[in-house]
Order: structure tokens, then sequence, then C-alpha cells
């Protein structure tokens, strides 16, 4: 059968392994496609040096593979928001397929580019764009789709995972843990994305968007980072049966949707707790498969390049298949008119148990008032540990409370921080069972 041809924009890590892995396993991909796949121009700046690009139709211009009429898949791995947009909205104009790695392209414009390739009748492909390596969306997406999906939760970004891991493991201080991801290359020189919750929430804007068929809403998600995480509330976490994971969360309830990344308590006897290092996995629970588990590379030259080629071989089986037959590129039908309109909760509307922990003034009734102003807020206590320490010193208080509404815990930390005999801001990590029954 006629050969696909395609052309490569970024020759970094991912774009290096997607050559080199399109080149060293032609032949099964070939026989995989049922027709050759050919790479036939690269467009790049740098080169990663494990790729040979000899004999290859090289150019610096991105926007030269996106206009070549004889590349029929673009394949964009040059990252960022404003220029991969162009990029991507050129090649579908000129009636070329797409395949991307490219989270934050798809989380923030995804709705612009799925309606500008349905139009044309092209595909857009994006598994690697979600946890490198794992087929996720392919399973929320197709392999799942007997199912109602009643939540995602996930650890999907490795440099998190990787400082909570040896936070834990060796008791050291975020900033140290940091400073030792960045020496090995795990996090950038600007770790934001990364440590903030940033790049997950861009992740777990696409996994939402399949799981439940609504657009892609990446300004509604509520992100919050590990950068305040403590030694010792790793510690003290331990101590009451859990593990911090900075988790994405996503849950279909009676009120919508929630959408959130943040630190969070897990059992320590869920699969999840024990996800360790830059390692991702994603726990899925649909109503008639129950609990599922997605694990392995999140990121990686050769793991994130085994999506991309994946796609590049859905692409080439589908190539010739009228579009409106396609697997639709959110799982559901439709781009506008039939897309739920589940709204996504607000934060502050949301429910979960709080792991808290202050400074407090070791002196009678202290205590006391705290947990005053916890009931009035209709919020019980479930677990609470006090270090000893003389009159007047400052003790730290670690209390785990019941499920309550943010909004609620919300005015119950102004006011516990408010008090004379607070000293700084209160920490407050969320807990979730992530149970079967949940």
């Amino acid at each position: 059968m006629k050969p696909v041809r395609v052309g490569i924009c970024g020759l970094g890590t991912v774009g290096g392994g997607t050559f080199n892995v399109l080149t060293r396993n032609a032949d099964d991909i070939s026989r995989r496609a049922g027709r050759p796949i050919v790479i036939e121009q690269v467009a790049h700046r740098s080169i990663h040096p494990d790729c040979d690009i000899t004999g290859i139709n090289a150019t610096s211009d991105v926007f030269e593979v996106a206009n070549n009429p004889n590349v029929d898949v673009l394949v964009e791995l040059i990252g960022g928001y404003d220029i991969a947009r162009e990029l991507v909205l050129t090649a579908i104009a000129n009636g070329k397929h797409v395949v991307t790695a490219n989270k934050a392209l798809i989380a923030v414009h995804g709705n612009e580019i799925f309606r500008a390739a349905h139009e044309k009748g092209v595909i857009v492909a994006f598994e690697a764009a979600v946890a490198g390596g794992i087929p996720v969306i392919k399973s929320l997406r197709e392999g799942l789709g007997a199912n109602r999906i009643e939540w995602v939760a996930g650890i999907i970004n490795g440099t998190g995972n990787f400082i909570l891991t040896h936070m834990r493991d060796e008791g050291r201080a975020f900033e140290d843990v940091l400073a030792e991801a960045q020496a090995l290359g795990y996090a950038e020189a600007d770790p934001t994305f990364d440590v903030e919750g940033i790049d997950a929430a861009h992740k777990l804007t696409i996994l939402a968007s399949i799981a439940y068929g609504v657009p892609l809403q990446f300004e509604k998600a509520f992100t919050e980072g590990i950068s305040r995480i403590t030694a010792e509330d790793v510690e003290q976490a331990d101590n009451l049966g859990y593990v911090i994971k900075h988790l994405g969360i996503s849950k279909r309830t009676d009120q919508g949707l929630e959408l959130r990344v943040h630190p969070t308590l897990i059992p320590k006897e869920r699969l999840l707790a024990n996800v360790h290092g830059v390692k991702n996995a994603i726990a899925v629970m649909g109503d008639a498969v129950g609990p599922t588990l997605y694990y392995g590379a999140g990121a990686g030259a050769e793991p994130t390049a085994s999506a991309v080629v994946a796609d590049l071989l859905d692409v080439a089986r589908d190539i010739a298949t009228d579009h409106h037959y396609r697997v639709p590129y959110l799982a559901f039908s439709g781009i506008d008119e039939d897309v739920s309109q589940l709204p996504i909760m607000p934060m502050e509307e949301i429910t979960t148990a709080y792991y808290l922990r202050l400074l407090a003034v070791d002196r009678p009734g202290v205590l006391a008032r705290v947990a005053t102003i916890l009931a009035e807020q209709g919020i019980s206590i479930e677990a609470l540990i006090q270090k000893e320490a003389t009159e007047g010193e400052l003790v730290p208080i670690i209390l785990l409370t019941h499920r309550t509404k943010e909004k609620q815990m919300n005015e119950a930390i102004r006011e516990i921080e408010a008090m004379a005999d607070i000293a700084g801001p209160v920490t407050r990590i969320r807990v979730e069972s992530l149970d079967e029954g949940e």
C-alpha cells in the first residue's frame, strides 16, 4: 500500500526518540500498520545526540514541514503554546493529520484544534500528551467505552513524585530533593510547571474531557503545588497511616465535575501510594469494570516515543476511513453539539477530609479554641497528634478531620490563623481514600 509519509517537528528528547523508534522498528511498524511509515522530512534547531539524520531532508523551519505537499502526517514535538498552535492549525488547514505529545497545547487550545480537524476530516492524535508511554488515553477512550466513569486520580508528573518519594524515604527537605531532581535532569531550572501542579493540570484536563465527554476547560482546574510540604508533614502522614502524593483528581458528582491538582494524603495500602520515583500511575473507576490502574514511565525519550509511534500506527490504519466513523478525539461523538454540559465545580464546593499542621503556643485553652473553631464550621476531628513541649514554647499540632466542604475549611483556617497563639500559616493537605466504594 502507499506509504504514510511523516514530517517530524522537533528532534529533542522525544523527537529524537521517535525518529529512532521509527527507523529501528520500521519493519514491525509497517507490518502492524499494513503499509510503510516513512520519515519524509524533519525540522529542528538542535538534534538529540543519539539521533542520526544522515540522508534525511532536514530544515530549521517547522512551517516548511506543515506546507510540504509530500507530508501526510505532521508530528509536533516542539512544545509550548503559540508557535505549536499555529503550526498544528497550518498543518490541518493543509489537510495533514497531526500527532502531538504537547499536553499544554491540547489542554489550552484543543477545542479549537479538534474543531478545525473535524471540519477538514483529518486526525489529531495525542496519546503521548498524558503519562508518556502509558496508553491511558486509548484505554479511557476505547477500552473503557462501555463504562460510566466515576473518577480518575493519578500521579501524572514524575518530578513531583520523585521529590515526594525521596522526602519520605530519606527524610530530606523539599528544596534539597528539588536540587537533586534538577541535577539529574528530572526538573527544569524553573520547576514551576512541575512542582506547582500546572503540568499535571494540563494532563488532568485532557483525561477529564475524555472520561466525561466535556469540553477541555483547563482554566477551571484548581492547582496547588508541593513546595510547602515539609519533612515533618511527610513523617506525620506516615504516622497516621498515609502517604503524601501530588495527585490530579477528577470526580463526577451530582453537582458537577471536580477538577483539581494538589498534594493529597492517601492510605498506605492503596496502589497509588506505592508508585515511587519518576513513575506515573492513573487509577480509573468505571461503573462496570470497577477500579483499574495504568502504570509506567510517564516521560523519557523512547517511552514517550512509544506513544507517538502508536498514534502514527492508528493514523496509518484510519487514514482511508471516513472521518465520521473514526474514534472521536475526546471519545464522545460531536464537537460542540453533543458534548456534556456538566459544570466544573468551584474548589470551595468540593468535599474532602483534611490534614492540618499548625504551630501553637503551648498553653492551656489553645487546642480547645482550635477545636471550637472547627466545630463551629461543622468540622469534626478524626485524629490529633500534639508533641510535648515546655509551656510557652511553640509546638506543632497535627489534626486529621472528617470530610467537609472546602469553603468551611477555608473559614476555619482563616479564624485559626488569626489567633494570637498560632504562629505562621496553617498547612493544609487534602485527604482522599480513593476507595473502591467511592
